[in-house]
Formats: C-alpha cells, sequence, structure tokens
C-alpha cells in the first residue's frame, strides 16, 4: 500500500467491452430476418445483408450497454513522482489535496479513500 494526493480529478466515460458476443449475436438475428426476405437469389443477399448489418449494430449494442462512467485521478506519491490512474467511479469521491491509498495488485492500480 502506497499514499498519495490528489492532484487534479476529472470525469471520463471508460469504453465498453468489445467480446465478440454482440457481433455474433447480432448477426444470428440479421440473418434470420434477412433470410425471410424475397425469394431465391434475393433472399441469399438479404440474409448476407441483414447478418452484416445485425452484426455491427449487436456490436454496438453490446459496448454502449456496458460503457461505465470513471475518473482519472492524477496523484502525487510521496517521492515526488505523479501519476493517473482511470477507474470507474464519480469524480465526486475525492478532492484535489485529499490523501489516498494506492492499491497494486494483478496488474491492476487502484485509488482508494
Amino acid at each position: 500500500v502506497e499514499y498519495a494526493t490528489v492532484v487534479e480529478v476529472r470525469p471520463v466515460q471508460i469504453e465498453g467491452t468489445k467480446s465478440g458476443i454482440g457481433t455474433v449475436a447480432g448477426g444470428v438475428i440479421g440473418g434470420i430476418a434477412g433470410s425471410g426476405v424475397g425469394g431465391g437469389t434475393g433472399r441469399g443477399i438479404a440474409t448476407a445483408v441483414g447478418a452484416i448489418v445485425g452484426g455491427i449494430v449487436g456490436s454496438a449494442a453490446e459496448e454502449a450497454g456496458t460503457r461505465n462512467q470513471g475518473m482519472e485521478i492524477t496523484v502525487r506519491d510521496e517521492k515526488g513522482k505523479v501519476f493517473a490512474i482511470v477507474q470507474a467511479g464519480d469524480p465526486a469521491e475525492f478532492a484535489v489535496g485529499q490523501r489516498v491509498r494506492i492499491l497494486r495488485g494483478y496488474g491492476e492500480t487502484r485509488v482508494t479513500q
């Protein structure tokens, strides 16, 4: 555990996940919907277009649905080193000049009160 002082806090948008699940699900749904349009070659084209459009929409929906409000907290440690940490949460949790704990572990760094 290290200690630091907050230098700046600003709100940020943390990107959503892009696991591919939304793309696959959207593609399947779009393909099924497209297959119900037309007949013959037109049905095949509609299925392909439906799958592509569905995949794009599904991917965007997955990312938007997993996007979070976060904060970038800039701190100065006891040795004078200044660095920023981005984490989920409300920027109002921290104030400039506040003494905080810096926790490091499992490849992540977090700021706590």
